[in-house]
């Protein structure tokens, strides 16, 4: 009777293995090209890359806020510590001198010898005239020993600004760092909207970048009259006139996030800037500007009321009248008149 024999089974070897192995790399191949096509960008409708544009502006504009309060911070941090330091160099000063005092006197101390008062006393030619002496050293060894006290807290004074001084340091290195973490952010997404942009033809660009009132974007006013040589803004207060004139004179100046004027203003630049012509001080970031006066309601508007947009308080334009606005819009506009309608409201203030 035959014997029965389990089949042996072959290993993947020769071209069996390389056959293997071929199909696992073009599987391989296959998935990834699929899952880089699944990847890949969608090519954006010209209104898509407005909306992101739009979307991204916002967000650029929100950290140029937190970046303006944090430089705002870090140069009051960087007043601070000057102002510590000069303080500090001035104790400096005096406490040198008066080392150099107490020195002088020690050294002269010394060259007498130190001899023993009694013996002094009994060798004295004159006694009378000794004890007299005596009595004035005596005085004098007391305001030594004030000297000595004033020194010593002289030291401390100046071992507690130069503390102080520290504390500072950390806290203006601590600021700075915000500044760049800020500055990085803005710089992406302006980035990101530049390169959104770049994909559209030039003629698709001005379409996306063009406001709806561009036309507005001069020197007059909704009925179309030029303001500026009309002479008068309709202002309930002189100040606010002046900085709603100010804020006319700066019309088609370019939007750059940071700046404060006179040539160039990102939002809260102009709105700062505007007030400060007008002897007017008020904060530098949005959010704390719709606190710097008396909050008013939509209804309510004045010319020269500040308006502010967004959730997030993060855009401020200066009212005209008539539902309108200039404000410092984005890096694509310049200084310009707008509707308030034009984003979301979110409240307003008046400083003066």
């Amino acid at each position: 009777m035959a014997a029965h024999r389990k089949p042996r089974q072959r290993s993947l070897g020769g071209n069996t293995a390389r056959t293997a192995a071929t199909l696992a790399l073009a599987g391989a191949a296959t998935a990834t090209a699929f899952e880089g096509t699944g990847q890949a960008d969608p090519q954006l409708t010209p209104a898509q890359v407005k909306a992101k544009v739009d979307q991204l502006y916002q967000e650029a504009e929100t950290a140029t806020q937190k970046y303006d309060g944090a430089k705002d911070k870090a140069d009051a941090a960087q007043r601070r510590l000057k102002s510590l330091q000069d303080e500090a160099a001035r104790k400096q000063e005096k406490l040198n001198s008066a080392r150099d005092a107490l020195g002088a006197t020690a050294a002269a101390q010394y060259r007498d010898g130190g001899i023993d008062p009694a013996w002094q006393l009994a060798l004295s030619s004159d006694p009378d005239r000794y004890l007299d002496d005596a009595a004035f050293a005596e005085r004098v060894g007391d305001r030594q020993a004030g000297a000595v006290m004033r020194v010593r807290g002289q030291l401390r004074e100046i071992e507690r600004l130069r503390g102080a001084a520290h504390v500072e340091l950390a806290s203006l290195r601590s600021r700075q760092a915000e500044l760049n973490r800020q500055k990085n952010t803005i710089n992406g997404k302006l980035g990101e909207a530049r390169r959104l942009l770049d994909r559209l033809s030039p003629q698709q660009q001005a379409a996306v970048t063009a406001d709806a009132v561009s036309s507005r974007a001069s020197r007059s006013g909704p009925d179309g009259r030029d303001i500026l040589s009309s002479g008068s803004v309709a202002a309930p207060d002189s100040r606010a006139a002046a900085a709603v004139s100010y804020a006319y004179s700066k019309l088609g100046s370019p939007y750059i996030w940071g700046a404060t004027g006179p040539n160039a203003f990102d939002c809260s630049g102009l709105a700062q800037a505007a007030y400060r012509s007008a002897g007017v001080s008020i904060p530098r970031t949005t959010y704390a500007q719709i606190n710097a006066g008396r909050r008013v309601s939509r209804s309510e508007l004045q010319p020269g009321d500040l308006v502010f947009f967004y959730s997030g308080i993060s855009h401020v334009g200066i009212y005209i009248g008539n539902g309108q606005m200039i404000h410092a819009p984005n890096p694509s506009a310049p200084v310009r008149i707008a509707p308030i309608d034009e984003m979301p409201f979110a409240g307003a203030t008046r400083v003066v």
